[in-house]
């Protein structure tokens, strides 16, 4: 999850924004904040929120509960305010006093990652609830979701929605379509098999012709997505080799462990993975992806490469500084998300104090205070009973804090916001 939207993502709204809400001959909203449109007090950041209001907002709650912070009451209540009537959220409601319509664009990713801000928050269950049953009834036929509903499932889409299931208490297996798919179903089909170009690596979506093209966005969100894991995951000190298991029928752990194999060998060279040059760009120079990056941090890790990261750990702790800056709040949040998933410390992250500089784009927070591994949030389940089997996962951030995970254990999840094109 790139601290951006990721590219097909921005493209996706920005084309049903325009087509909604004006004349085909209207250029999308500029990125820039309009200097007479005051921004909302209880926001996080001071740039133009249309694309990714609720996003980073969402984002920037997560950094904070890792790292024992809580949110003031205004910034929680200004993203409770986003949500529609039917649970959904759109990337951003400059007007919430209106209610949701046919040209509202309710997006899943702004809806999922919302889900796992307020549990993480905790208290807010109904508001938790309505969301979840919203993406439940919108679940596509092959078991996935898209970046709206009735688009095509994705990589990116579909596992941010399986965080917000598991985190809210949801069995993912026993949500399945009228077909039989479960949600890891559209994932394992994106899994390209080991012994190919490119083998464990995960697609975005099929091409048109049905080839699967490597992106190492879409696999850092399949490997949290098949483990059934959220965007925060805790420091899981577990090291083994990834390896790639070869077959055509991977069961999600296997597919999980098969996209670490990929992130792993893709940041063994220089530590980072690289923007996919912009069509058309006179300079083809690899760009490095500071937010991807962050995020195959946070997938080897959960995967229980934690050691294979730490080359990746070591560059964002030195080059990371001013990208964090100009990006905002979603950018500091994902380096606090990936220093936590590292066992790295996000208060001391190449000299820089990550947390107060995410807690400075936003309103003063309620409790700033020393995490507590043995801590939870306290957010019981709902729908579901809050045990821990099969493919569930249950129970506030701080449970996974220090707990080593079974490589290749039980399958139990970072946008989205992450870049569709081919990376590496």
């Amino acid at each position: 999850m790139t601290v951006r939207r990721s590219a097909a993502a921005l493209a996706a709204l920005a084309t049903v924004l325009c087509a909604a809400a004006a004349p085909a001959a209207v250029a999308a909203p500029s990125p820039s904040p309009s200097p007479s449109a005051a921004l909302p007090s209880g926001l996080y950041g001071t740039s133009d929120p249309t694309y990714d209001g609720v996003w980073r907002q969402s984002l920037a709650f997560l950094a904070q509960r890792v790292e024992g912070v809580t949110p003031a009451t205004q910034s929680v209540d200004w993203l409770i305010a986003q949500q529609c009537g039917n649970g959904a959220y759109a990337a951003y409601r400059p007007d919430v006093s209106q209610p949701c319509d046919t040209k509202t664009v309710l997006d899943t990713n702004a809806t999922a990652a919302a889900v796992q801000a307020l549990v993480e928050v905790g208290g807010h269950r109904e508001i938790v609830n309505n969301s979840v049953r919203w993406l439940k009834a919108i679940q596509n036929e092959d078991g996935g979701w898209g970046y709206t509903a009735d688009a095509p499932s994705d990589a990116n889409s579909t596992s941010l929605v399986i965080g917000a299931l598991a985190r809210q208490g949801q069995r993912l297996g026993d949500i399945t379509t009228s077909g039989g798919k479960t949600p890891y179903a559209p994932l394992l089909a994106l899994a390209i098999p080991c012994g190919d170009k490119d083998g464990g690596a995960f697609a975005y979506q099929p091409e048109k012709n049905g080839k699967l093209t490597a992106n190492a966005d879409a696999t850092a969100a399949a490997v949290l997505g098949t483990m059934g894991k959220a965007m925060a995951v805790g420091n899981n000190a577990a090291a083994k080799a990834p390896t790639c298991t070869p077959g055509s029928d991977p069961t999600p752990e296997q597919a999980a462990q098969n996209g670490a194999y990929y992130l792993a060998d893709a940041l063994a060279t220089n530590g980072h993975l690289n923007l996919a040059p912009m069509p058309g760009a006179e300079d083809s120079t690899p760009q490095p992806d500071f937010g991807n990056t962050a995020d195959a941090v946070v997938a080897l890790s959960a995967a229980g490469h934690q050691d294979k990261a730490a080359k990746a750990v070591a560059w964002l702790k030195k080059n990371s500084g001013s990208w964090a800056e100009q990006g905002g709040p979603a950018a500091y949040a994902q380096l606090v998300l990936a220093a936590h998933a590292a066992g790295a410390d996000a208060r001391d992250f190449g000299g820089v104090n990550l947390v107060d500089k995410l807690n400075a784009t936003g309103p003063v927070p309620a409790v700033v205070t020393t995490p507590d591994p043995s801590a939870d949030t306290g957010y019981v389940p709902t729908e579901k009973d809050g045990v821990h089997s099969g493919d569930d996962v249950i129970g506030g951030v701080w449970w996974y804090v220090g707990i080593g995970l079974v490589v290749g254990a039980g399958a139990g999840f970072l946008i989205s916001g992450r870049r569709k094109s081919q990376q590496l």
